[in-house]
């Protein structure tokens, strides 16, 4: 008897199945997503975004915070790597000066695409030498990546793992270019998992949270979908951040929609009720009621700006852009006809 074993993939490996190649995923949501499964299934989610040379984006990581020596040190290295000559900035007994006056010592020279040619070709000998001119390298991309919770030396540590990872891989093409991705990727990752440590994915999710509840409450109270500067404001957080939350909420509704077919399950009506009972969705349902006592152009304004017809709520740019109105001409706008429906 033949037995088949189907395992079902798992929402993460759905997720990154959605990601095109030459695209991208940025570190909060990739640990938003990650957030709750086992360290193996981490590892195996960064393999696969390795394998597939799918870049993790670390920008949207919150900076290095908080007190202790570490945290002190980690402003200390983002101020010192601005500055000229910084190196020298730090004691004679400096771990991280030592370790790079012992790169700098190591001789380099040679022309790195002449030995990447010999490299594809088999000739392992030119490995050490093409190695060292590409140290370097190691070292500017890790002071670009400073003051994201991982200290100097540790990141050109990793970022030499990741170059010397190209090197054994490489057998033609854009040498320099594979070596950047992996010392990146590489960095990357190491960054990743240190904020992963300090539990950035389940502050972003919490975040998640309470971002859906204040916009429902502001959409209720307002009328009208809240700005990112009002939804700021209620969260306590900056313009930036709370945007980063609306973006990541966004790719998580999207991610929540990758899915197979199910069994077609009957609803609870308890359930369904409690979804009909929320305020975002009677706004929606009164709105869609009343669209056809507005003018064409004013009931297609609203349309965008709640994502009536199935697609998430525009921004007022948004909409803007696409009736060819300028962002305060479609708030203008919206409020008359929200104001004409409260009348009807």
């Amino acid at each position: 008897m033949n037995l088949e074993v189907c395992f079902e993939p798992t929402p993460w490996e759905l997720a990154l199945e959605e990601i095109e190649d030459g695209d991208s995923i940025s570190a909060v949501r990739f640990l938003t997503l990650m957030e709750g499964e086992e360290e193996a299934a981490v590892e195996d989610a960064l393999l696969t975004l390795e394998q597939r040379k799918i870049p993790l984006d670390v920008t949207d990581l919150p900076k290095a915070a908080g007190t202790g020596e570490a945290a002190v040190r980690l402003r200390r290295e983002e101020q010192l790597v601005q500055q000229d000559r910084w190196v020298e900035s730090l004691e004679e007994t400096d771990p991280l000066r030592m370790y790079l006056e012992e790169l700098s010592d190591i001789p380099a020279y040679g022309d790195v695409q002449t030995l990447s040619a010999r490299l594809a070709n088999g000739d392992r000998s030119v490995v050490e030498q093409i190695t060292n001119l590409m140290l370097s390298t190691v070292v500017e991309q890790a002071c670009a990546m400073t003051g994201r919770g991982v200290l100097l030396q540790d990141l050109i540590q990793e970022g030499s793992l990741g170059l010397w990872q190209a090197i054994l891989e490489y057998s033609g093409g854009d040498f320099e270019q594979l070596c950047r991705w992996h010392i990146q990727f590489g960095m990357a990752r190491l960054v990743t998992m240190q904020a992963r440590s300090s539990g950035v994915g389940q502050r972003m999710r919490q975040a998640m949270e309470d971002y859906r509840g204040v916009d429902e409450r502001l959409l209720s109270e307002l009328g009208r979908n809240p700005t990112m500067e009002e939804m700021a404001e209620q969260l306590h957080m900056t313009v930036d951040e709370a945007a980063t939350v609306a973006k990541t909420l966004e790719a998580a509704r999207v991610l929540a929609q990758v899915k197979k077919p199910a069994e077609p399950v009957e609803e609870d009506p308890e359930e369904q009720q409690a979804v009909e009972d929320t305020a975002y969705f009677q706004m929606r349902q009164r709105i869609s009621e009343l669209l056809s006592n507005l003018e064409d152009v004013d009931a297609q304004l609203l349309t965008f700006r709640f994502g009536l017809e199935g697609g998430k709520p525009l921004s007022p740019e948004e909409t803007g852009r696409k009736m060819g109105l300028t962002p305060e001409e479609v708030v203008a706008k919206e409020a008359a006809a929200l104001a004409k429906l409260r009348n009807i």
